[in-house]
């Protein structure tokens, strides 16, 4: 069975990697840690490993509701445990009664940086405290050059893991019947916009899937994709849970309050 064929052409590369971490677990018996990864890496990875084999994984980003987590392979007789995950929690320190720092320009000065986007995970803000989770392999990295934020000077001081920021977002769950998987069709069903309108969003580059732009109408969604429609908020597919008798997709998502 070819196992690409469910999967999109451009997830070939990480669904080698995984097979290739698979593989190196299996032939060593030892523990292979994975970078932090995006709702949909974690889908392929939890797909392609399985639930019941010689091989299993735990995924972990840092805190209960985050949403990039590092994952760790290993052989079925292996536990694992927090420390093996190798995640640390880093503060940013600046004038916030005179600064405003949002999500954006803390991603931008990361990758800056020359780090990859998985060595770090979620950004929390919240109340004017900006706190980043990040592999522990760069955190010295981080705090040894990451000195300004635009033009604002800033510190970046490690804390305890127990101490990262509550996000006030709340999820809500609902099920949704839609005609096809085609990303204007989810995007007009879960918004409640009209497909034209929903086409339009997506034309004029409104539209991102897993954090990356997406401007093809037909783009077809799959589990574990976190969509963002600027000025509506963000949604997941938490699960395609098959057709109905008239041929529709039922699908949980997930929609951001």
């Amino acid at each position: 069975m070819n196992i690409y064929q469910h999967f999109r052409p451009e997830e070939r590369e990480f669904i080698d990697q995984v097979l290739q971490w698979k593989s190196y677990v299996e032939s060593t018996y030892a523990l292979k840690l994975t970078d932090f990864l995006d709702p949909r890496e974690q889908y392929i990875l939890k797909a392609l490993i399985g639930e019941n084999g010689e091989i299993k994984y735990k995924l972990l980003g840092g805190s209960q509701d985050a949403e990039r987590k590092r994952a760790l392979i290993l052989p079925e007789y292996l536990t694992g445990n927090e420390e093996d995950f190798q995640i640390t929690l880093l503060e940013i320190d600046y004038p916030k009664k005179f600064v405003t720092i949002e999500h954006p320009q803390v991603l931008g000065s990361l990758m800056s940086l020359g780090l990859k986007r998985g060595k770090f995970g979620d950004i929390l803000i919240k109340d004017g405290r900006i706190q980043f989770f990040a592999a522990k392999e760069v955190c010295d990295y981080i705090k040894n050059n990451l000195e300004s934020i635009g033009r604002t000077s800033v510190k970046i001081t490690e804390i305890n893991l127990n101490s990262s920021i509550r996000s006030d977002v709340l999820w809500t769950d609902e099920h949704v019947t839609v005609s096809s998987l085609r990303l204007d069709t989810i995007v007009s069903n879960i918004h409640h916009l009209s497909r034209q309108k929903s086409q339009l969003f997506i034309g004029q580059g409104l539209v991102k899937v897993n954090w990356t732009l997406v401007e093809n109408s037909a783009f077809e969604v799959g589990e574990g994709d976190l969509i963002s429609v600027r000025g509506y908020g963000r949604a997941k597919i938490m699960s395609i849970e098959g057709k109905t008798k008239k041929e529709k997709w039922r699908i949980q998502v997930g929609k951001q309050k």
